[in-house]
């Protein structure tokens, strides 16, 4: 399958510039997206500012609910086990298909806290984000874009890329719940 440009995770970006389907050259980081956590709109919104105050949000929720599958899904489950408190929230977590991801659940009452990327809770006008995960435990994902090595319009693939990398771009990204690459 012949493609102009990608924009994937890095760790899918560097495995097909390893492959040779991608222009290791071009290779060019667009946007980050941080883990947040979601209530459904208007709900109170707990405390999340440190590693403390979000393991008690978790702890007093009545339900919690991620995406298994994915990188967020699988960050979450190593972090509640890294903090000590996978065990208390077995009974109250909701694992959810990627069919319904978390936001939607929290925005349909499914549960009180959804977890998973911020740019993926703001499309969501029944949930509201309360903010991004504490820094020191935050998950970060960086979604470079390259041009494929069989491109048919090279010259307007570097175009692309370049301008989703200038500073006009930033507002658009911020809106959308990323932050410049």
């Amino acid at each position: 399958m012949a493609f102009d440009v990608a924009i994937l995770s890095a760790p899918i970006t560097d495995d097909l510039v390893k492959q040779g389907k991608l222009v290791a050259a071009t290779r060019a980081d667009i946007a980050r997206s941080g883990a947040g956590l979601a209530v459904k709109r208007g709900a109170p919104k707990p405390d999340i500012s440190t590693t403390e105050a979000f393991k008690r949000a978790l702890l007093d929720a009545k339900s919690i609910c991620y995406v298994e599958q994915g990188a967020t899904g699988i960050y979450l489950k190593g972090l509640f086990e890294r903090l000590g408190i996978a065990e208390q929230l077995k009974g109250k977590t909701k694992l959810l298909p990627p069919s319904n991801p978390a936001a939607h659940a929290v925005a349909n009452g499914e549960a009180e806290i959804g977890m998973t990327q911020i740019s993926e809770i703001l499309p969501y006008a029944g949930a509201e984000l309360v903010g991004p995960l504490p820094a020191e435990i935050q998950l970060s994902s960086v979604y470079p874009a390259a041009v494929g090595t069989g491109a048919k319009e090279p010259d307007a693939a570097k175009a692309f890329i370049k301008f989703l990398s200038a500073p006009a771009a930033i507002p658009v990204l911020k809106a959308k719940g990323l932050e410049p690459g």
